[in-house]
């Protein structure tokens, strides 16, 4: 019950952080390859908020279920 409520902390935490300052990651491939001569390109991805608010939903289940447990 107690590792209920603490996981839908987390779940909050790292909900709001991915609303609040979205992370980003980068993907690097390979456009054009002619021999030893090879073209790249990196892209700059950002994670969504709606993935933000996901969390905080499921950690407020997991905290409300955990205390509904008690």
């Amino acid at each position: 019950m107690r590792a209920l409520q603490i996981a839908g902390l987390v779940l909050i935490a790292t909900g709001l952080w991915f609303i609040v300052r979205p992370p980003s990651y980068s993907r690097e491939e390979s456009v054009l390859k002619f021999g030893n001569i090879e073209a790249k390109v990196r892209q700059e991805h950002s994670i969504p908020g709606w993935v933000g608010g996901i969390a905080v939903g499921a950690g407020v289940v997991l905290v409300g279920v955990g205390l509904k447990r008690r």
